[in-house]
């Protein structure tokens, strides 16, 4: 498999996943403004939507949207434990949170990366992320994931958009759980492994 990313973008939550799944793969970075890959490849031939993540399976089909990259590679590992078996109350609850922090949490930066959106704009996607955050802190608690015990592909997605919140702004000190969540998750070295390749971290 080949997962086609930029550092740092919503692909670091697939890496992560890749890594803590043990499956083999390739990276390419993609250059998001010229859409050329590190080899040169015009990246809309393989993502016609120009975005990333997408991942390229060893038969050429390509999967694209971060909440369903990650239940794919999941699924291909499942003693992983990275998602409850399909079918599964569980692994609809999952999906319950992947959506919500595709829907309400990733779509809420937008204006914050956009340097054309005007200051009112910005405000409001700000408080509409404070929202968000605190929602999260009081569901996440004291438990050490999403899920609970279990480490899964919605601790990967979730961790990645809240390391988002310095570069634009967004203060998380307000919600104790959600600090002590990302370094938490920072901490387990596959998390590291991909944030080092992807030159995050040291």
């Amino acid at each position: 498999m080949k997962l086609y990313y930029k550092s740092g973008a919503c692909s670091l939550s697939p890496h992560i996943v890749l890594l803590e799944a043990g499956l083999p793969f390739t990276l390419e970075a993609v250059n998001l403004g010229t859409k050329v890959t590190d080899s040169g490849v015009d990246y809309t031939t393989i993502n016609p939507k120009g975005s990333v993540p997408a991942l390229q399976l060893d038969d050429g089909r390509v999967l694209t949207e971060g909440p369903a990259v990650v239940q794919y590679i999941a699924d291909q590992k499942p003693e992983s434990g990275l998602a409850p078996r399909a079918g599964t109350f569980e692994r609809y609850q999952l999906m319950e949170l992947l959506n919500f922090i595709t829907s309400e949490v990733h779509k809420s930066y937008g204006p914050l990366f956009n340097p054309g959106a005007p200051a009112e704009w910005k405000a409001t996607a700000k408080d509409t992320l404070q929202k968000k955050f605190k929602w999260l802190n009081g569901f996440l608690g004291a438990k050490p994931y999403l899920m609970g015990e279990a480490f899964t592909v919605a601790d990967a997605y979730l961790f990645t958009l809240l390391g988002w919140a310095p570069r634009v702004g967004v203060d998380l000190s307000g919600h104790p759980a959600l600090t002590a969540y990302v370094a938490r998750v920072a901490a387990r070295p596959k998390v590291h492994e991909a944030l080092k390749a992807e030159g995050l971290v040291k």
